[in-house]
């Protein structure tokens, strides 16, 4: 008998003795391997020719665009594998964006508790059928650059939904009320994420929500930003952005109707360069009472527009505020006049405060060794307080 062939007959005994384990060790085993390899092991022995559709769950998970010539054998895996289907993740490409409404109308059935969902080319929009509101074991929602259908009627939410991510999504003309309705019907919720929502409406309160990440940029509108957070007031953790081009009008939070008295961090996506972004940076400091740590993310633009002197800003400081905080990042500082002033003013009244973190963007006003020895100088409320610096930021963080 050939070497090759006593190789091959060893091969599919190995196979088959392995097929004999139990079968929760065999469905772990496929299970960890992901649904493509599992598909493959049918070309080991006749023993494991079906072995992969008695799967009890499978992911459908594909999170690079060069992947969606995989997404055509979705009808045929979901036709021989009757399991359920636990996640969707995906980049549609227009064949495929053709058949997904029939695969969420499926998979509302196979109970599919995540579904990441996006167009394949950079410049598509994913027109979304209204079959996803059927999908109601949903615990994690993302959608980029999807166009969102009207709720359909009878829609009674996501009963178990923890996290929910829209991004570049666009709601529909007089779709202003839709996302309310859907977070007012998601109990659960933990999680949110609006970066380039189109519309909005006001929300109520979110008792169950933990973390909100939150872009107020272009879309609000003429709408009342203040009373739309309102409704994050419960919230421990808070990413937004509050840069304002007055090409876009700026939206100016100088009072708030609440107190995030449980938020713990807080990013912000600013600049010190315009009156908007500055009076909304103290407006969101003053009602965190309990903020620990705050993360300041700054765009490359390095042009002050307005002077916001020591006297200005010590004005907008109120008894109390940063009372708890002990750290502070700030990335892609320009050390402009208005950055060092609020740096000065932190480090003078945070009386528990531990550690600055220091990194310098593009087009410095002033060398990195007079910024720091001007920082060093500053007076510290705290005698914990430590200053690190490392240098240039590495990211940028707004598109042009």
């Amino acid at each position: 008998m050939s070497t090759p062939r006593r190789a091959a007959e060893a091969a599919v005994a190995e196979a088959d003795a392995l097929i004999s384990l139990p079968t929760g060790v065999l469905d772990d085993i496929l299970d960890r391997v992901g649904l493509r390899d599992a598909v493959r092991t049918s070309a080991l022995s006749r023993a494991w020719r079906r072995r992969w559709e008695d799967l009890p769950s499978i992911d459908f998970y594909f999170p690079c665009p060069d992947e969606t010539k995989h997404l055509r054998a979705v009808d045929s895996v979901l036709l021989r594998c009757p399991g359920r289907v636990r996640r969707l993740w995906a980049h549609l490409d227009e064949p495929s964006a053709g058949r997904i409404h029939d695969w969420l109308l499926v998979l509302s059935r196979r109970g599919v508790d995540t579904l990441n969902l996006r167009p394949s080319s950079f410049d598509a929009v994913l027109a979304l059928p209204s079959s996803v509101f059927a999908c109601r074991r949903l615990t994690n929602l993302r959608l980029h650059a999807c166009a969102i259908p009207p709720l359909p009627a009878g829609f009674e939410g996501f009963p178990e939904l923890r996290k929910l991510a829209l991004t570049c999504v666009r709601f529909r003309e007089n779709g202003e009320y839709q996302l309310e309705e859907i977070i007012a019907t998601s109990p659960s919720l933990e999680k949110l994420v609006f970066w380039e929502v189109k519309i909005l409406g006001d929300f109520k309160e979110l008792l169950s929500l933990h973390s909100a990440n939150i872009d107020i940029l272009d879309y609000l509108g003429g709408r009342d930003f203040a009373k739309f957070l309102a409704g994050f007031s419960n919230i421990t953790k808070l990413v937004i952005c509050t840069r304002h081009s007055p090409l876009n009008g700026a939206i100016i939070l100088e009072r708030l109707q609440c107190k995030f008295g449980n938020l713990k961090s807080l990013t912000l996506y600013t600049q010190f360069c315009e009156l908007a972004s500055i009076l909304s940076t103290y407006c969101l400091l003053r009602n965190a009472p309990n903020l620990e740590r705050l993360k300041i993310l700054i765009d490359n633009s390095a042009e002050q527009k307005f002077e916001a002197h020591e006297e200005f800003q010590n004005s907008q400081w109120t008894g109390g505020m940063c009372a708890n905080l002990q750290f502070m990042q700030m990335t892609g500082i320009h050390w402009l006049p208005n950055e060092m002033t609020f740096i000065e003013l932190i480090l003078s009244k945070a009386r528990l405060f531990c550690t600055l973190f220091i990194t310098h963007g593009e087009n410095c006003s002033m060398s990195n060794e007079d910024a720091m020895n001007k920082i060093l100088s500053y007076r510290r409320a705290s005698t914990c307080a430590e200053i690190m610096f490392k240098g240039k930021a590495s990211v940028t963080f707004f598109r042009s």
